[in-house]
């Protein structure tokens, strides 16, 4: 089927958004009450709320056959190629979008496309197009406490019972979203006697299944965003294996990449930005100092090259593929902006970021600098992506491994 005119096509979705959103204010406007938290910090009401009006605009855009613009179509998406993504990216953002929570994202960006790539056809029909369209939603059960960057080393288990069915003892930890996920996407270890990449498998297993605890971890910004997941003798029939069993790595690292091209790129807001920035430094009347020029220019500067970066990997991708390595270094430069951003704005109120003195635009940087932090171990700690890009991209020499003998044999298992 012959794909459509970017440019004719990118009129079509410019009158679409506008039949569906409002158009977005400028940010000299949007200034003084952004949002600029990293990661939403909302009472449970407040956050369901807000879930409800991400999945509104969701829907529609699925209905409108907006989503997944380069899923191939026999997969639930539209089969359209990375330039219709950055199309309908730019044209998007002239609108005042919902602010997509952690859970949505991770629905629609993540588990929906791991379980388009690797799910049986009953997987597509019954849940695939469900997480795309978020009439379900899903959380990701990957990290433990014993396995942050390494992954690889979980030590949740499954073992299959009589009948078929699975049962998943262990422990997730920093999960987004769970107490309000249908279906969470389990890494498990179902062979501990092969390397320890290779025994692991991908497993959906429903959140209110017998045997799942969730707790809140509450936060140093006062929210609790993140959960730890307990699951004792939880049973998942096999029909919700996700790819083969053994095949998890790959389903992980398949879904870690487009984590990491969500995290590095589009235009979800995510904290402050150079626009909210500048806006503060006018309303403090900073601006005339040439130090601070400089630092906003900078800041600038930065800001432009992370958004080239990201076009330009967004119109190098082949429609439909997988991310590469490439992710590793928008995922990078995303969260180093942001530290950034948090620093240039702490620098330009001083003691006023310690307390709240009522002047608008000011304390709420609070937010953004207790949970800048924590965006550099999304999708994988910034010493991961920088050995990713040495090993990947740049042909480095790889680290010395010592856990190569079978996961059952290493040190502590």
């Amino acid at each position: 089927m012959p794909q459509p005119d970017p440019d004719a096509w990118r009129t079509q979705v410019r009158q679409w958004l506008a039949g569906v959103l409002e158009p977005a204010r400028a940010p000299e406007s949007a200034g003084e009450d952004a949002d600029l938290a990293v990661f939403h910090n909302l009472p449970e009401d407040e956050e369901r709320l807000l879930l409800e009006r991400c999945r509104t605009y969701q829907r529609a855009r699925f209905d409108a056959g907006y989503q997944a613009l380069t899923l191939p179509a026999d997969k639930g998406g539209a089969g359209l190629t990375a330039a219709h993504v950055a199309a309908f990216a730019e044209e998007e953002s002239a609108f005042e979008v919902p602010p997509s929570t952690e859970l949505i994202s991770v629905t629609v960006r993540l588990v929906a496309m791991a379980v388009s790539l690797f799910g049986t056809a009953e997987q597509l029909h019954d849940h695939a197009r469900a997480f795309l369209r978020t009439d379900l939603l899903a959380c990701q059960l990957f990290s433990e406490p014993g396995a942050g960057s390494d992954l690889a080393a979980l030590r949740t288990r499954a073992r299959q019972a009589d009948g078929g069915e699975w049962v998943i003892d262990g422990q997730k930890v920093w999960t987004s979203g769970a107490q309000f996920a249908d279906y969470g996407l389990l890494l498990a270890r179902t062979d501990p006697d092969v390397v320890k990449q290779a025994g692991i498998t991908a497993f959906l297993v429903p959140m209110d299944a017998p045997g799942v605890e969730i707790r809140p971890i509450r936060q140093m910004s006062g929210g609790a965003s993140f959960n730890e997941v307990f699951l004792s003798g939880v049973r998942v029939p096999d029909r919700l294996r996700i790819g083969r069993p053994g095949q998890g790595w790959e389903v992980a690292t398949t879904t870690l990449a487009f984590e990491r091209t969500a995290s590095g790129s589009g235009n979800r807001r995510k904290g402050g930005t150079f626009s909210d920035v500048l806006a503060l430094a006018r309303s403090l009347d900073r601006t005339p100092d040439p130090l601070v020029r400089q630092r906003l220019a900078d800041l600038y500067v930065r800001a432009a090259l992370r958004a080239a970066t990201v076009d330009r990997v967004a119109r190098t991708s082949a429609a439909g593929g997988r991310p590469g390595p490439e992710a590793s270094l928008t995922k990078l430069m995303a969260s180093d902006l942001l530290t950034r951003t948090g620093q240039v704005a702490a620098e330009l109120m001083g003691a006023r970021i310690s307390a709240d003195t009522g002047e608008p635009g000011t304390f709420a940087w609070t937010q953004h600098l207790l949970g800048a932090p924590g965006y550099r171990l999304a999708g994988g700690t910034d010493q991961i992506q920088r050995n990713l890009i040495g090993e990947r991209v740049l042909k480095l020499p790889p680290e010395p491994r010592a856990d190569r003998a079978p996961f059952s044999q290493l040190p502590g298992n």
